[in-house]
């Protein structure tokens, strides 16, 4: 059987065949990927990327003939000295096919590489594929939108339920008096007048003239009557699209003197991923920059990354501006707030203690998840890999950590742990809510 594909080929006649391939080699383009983080500067992170992938490791299953056995029929032309029924002995030599010309390599097996380009976004999708903000309460974010009914007004229709009896009485209110309708005290009144007269015995014609006037009060206030429905005036209501879950990150980093250039660096490549991470799969999210030296402040984007501003360490200084925005703007009950920090640990005794209380007792209740990642000098690396050498404030967390699950603490000694300890942080197996 054999299928015959008559459509016209569309401009973009590759895009299938492309993304097909990613498909198929997804596993092997995240290894590329996160290879080729480790030599890009801050400026290019989020750019495209050219990455080789072994040919081994893509091959696709094909049916093809065996090397040997079966039965075949070949001609062969300008044969004299076969006929059929005759064996064809194999050449000396092994019989294989044309060679290269050149001479084999003296250093063993190898494999040819593919180089396959990415775009910026197929770039971002494999970097970022599986990954996701820890214990999310609400539905996820990404290109999740919900419509809520918001005030927009008053109409002269609509449901009973949406009355506004307010405007509606207001309405009747100038109505009435504009019309001159008579009010109940009137009527009131006009038959107190009617029973004195009767009461002192007035002549007929006088009682006669005040029961026309109170009839000429009784018509006229069925005419106009008390609520009319022109006076009515309902609520309206339209449905704005809201997102259906809130969220908060915090920035928090050190930039004191006790970090040097390369900690900054590897600090600020890993907010930068996250930055990119954030933007990328969620369309509503805030994101709050605080940088801290002996004191903290909330910056904007630009200076959070490109400042050269240094001095002494605090580092509860940055937790306690954290603790007043959230005060201030980000109720719990409406926000799922998370935290990244950043610092070398290199902190005051007292105040890695107070940086322990704060977290227990301010931060983390409200926090769905926390992230603390500790950066070192490359050059330090040989004596800090071992946990004993830790600095004080890594220990104060660590403290906390088995306690709260919310708390989560990396070290990061070079660029190339940066994408694993990202990757493990936000891996959707860390989700618990």
């Amino acid at each position: 059987m054999n299928f015959i594909d008559r459509r016209l080929n569309p401009k973009g006649k590759s895009l299938a065949n492309r993304q097909r391939f990613v498909r198929i080699a997804q596993g092997e383009l995240k290894e590329a990927v996160a290879r080729s983080l480790e030599k890009r500067t801050i400026t290019d992170i989020e750019s495209g990327e050219k990455v080789s992938i072994p040919t081994g490791r893509i091959h696709e299953p094909r049916f093809r003939n065996a090397a040997s056995g079966g039965k075949r029929d070949m001609v062969l032309p300008g044969n004299t000295d076969f006929v059929e029924g005759d064996t064809i002995q194999r050449p000396p030599g092994g019989g294989g096919g044309g060679g290269g010309g050149g001479q084999a390599s003296p250093e063993g097996r190898a494999e040819d590489m593919f180089q396959f380009t990415l775009t910026r976004d197929e770039f971002l999708s494999v970097l970022f594929d599986g990954l996701e903000l820890p214990n999310l309460i609400k539905t996820n974010l990404k290109d999740t939108m919900v419509t809520r009914p918001m005030r927009a007004g008053l109409s002269v229709s609509g449901s009973p339920s949406n009355l506004n009896l307010k405007r509606t009485m207001r309405n009747s209110m100038g109505r009435r008096l504009a019309l001159h309708r008579p009010r109940l005290a009137d009527l009131s009144l006009i038959d107190a007048e009617i029973a004195a007269a009767e009461a002192r015995g007035a002549n007929e014609s006088a009682l006669a003239e005040l029961r026309e006037k109170r009839e000429r009060m009784v018509t006229k206030m069925r005419r106009i009557p008390f609520i009319d429905p022109v006076d009515a005036r309902y609520n309206r209501f339209t449905q704005q699209p809201k997102p259906n879950a809130q969220a908060v990150v915090f920035f928090l980093m050190d930039v004191s003197g006790s970090m040097t250039e390369a900690m900054k660096q590897l600090a600020k490549r890993f907010f930068l991923l996250l930055n990119l991470f954030l933007h990328r799969h969620y369309r509503h999210v805030d994101i709050v920059f605080i940088r801290h030296t002996s004191e903290a402040a909330e910056v904007d984007e630009q200076t959070f990354f490109g400042s050269r501003e240094t001095g002494g360490t605090v580092v509860s200084s940055a937790l306690k501006v954290m603790r007043e925005i959230i005060e201030d703007r980000y109720s719990p009950d409406d926000w799922n707030i998370y935290a990244a920090q950043a610092s070398d640990g290199d902190n005051f005794a007292q105040d890695s203690e107070l940086c322990s209380r704060l977290l227990t007792e301010s931060l983390l209740p409200v926090c769905q998840f926390f992230a603390y990642i500790e950066v070192y000098d490359e050059r330090e690396t040989a004596i800090l890999r071992n946990e004993a050498n830790a600095s004080e404030l890594w220990r104060c967390y660590r403290r906390v950590a088995p306690e709260d699950p919310r708390l989560a603490m990396k070290r990061v000694f070079e660029k190339k742990d940066i994408y694993p300890v990202f990757e493990e942080l936000f891996t959707p197996q860390r989700t618990t809510a």
